[in-house]
């Protein structure tokens, strides 16, 4: 079963769960337009038909399934990679403009637990926001092509822990090996 999919074998429960998600979207979706618009009540009107149409939209898009977020370690997540983006981009600019250091660019193969899907999709999103990787594509094996900056890098340790750590986030384990 992927990550999106509902669970068959408690059919009982999916009106409830798809009311509850569709509640939490819209109330994340609204939150969000306040925080752009501000606290204004003449736009709250808008706000909430923006909502409901969002959550609409995102519920025919990603449909609720059984997992379980973990926001501390969202976050968590989130300020690691905020962290490595700083550092990593202050690396890459430091090696691309001082020609003594190394530069050797190249392509790595990582091959992704996470399952194929909007998963997958959203980890290889990720991953292309770490300065000095980007992920372009799959081979026939389905493993994910990096092109990498220093192909020294130790490139798949990296993406296995970050990969490690989103799928956590998600609510899944899994593990390499």
């Amino acid at each position: 079963m992927t990550l999106n999919e509902p669970d068959m074998h408690n059919t009982a429960n999916a009106p409830a769960h798809r009311i509850s998600s569709a509640f939490a979207r819209s109330a994340g979706f609204l939150a969000f337009w306040l925080i752009l618009t501000g606290l204004s009540a003449a736009d709250i009107p808008a706000g909430i038909l923006a909502a409901a149409i969002a959550s609409w939209t995102s519920l025919l898009l990603l449909p609720p399934g059984r997992q379980k977020l973990h926001p501390i370690l969202l976050v968590r997540m989130l300020m690691r990679f905020l962290h490595q983006s700083i550092v990593a981009g202050f690396d890459t600019a430091w090696r691309a403009l001082d020609p003594r250091l190394p530069l050797r660019p190249g392509v790595k193969i990582y091959r992704p637990e996470s399952p194929a899907g909007t998963t997958r999709s959203a980890f290889c999103t990720m991953a292309s926001l770490q300065p000095g990787l980007l992920p372009s594509g799959f081979n026939k094996d389905g493993d994910l092509i990096i092109h990498c900056l220093d192909v020294s890098w130790p490139v798949a340790q990296q993406l296995a822990g970050e990969e490690a750590r989103f799928l956590q986030a998600l609510g899944r384990v899994e593990s390499h090996g």
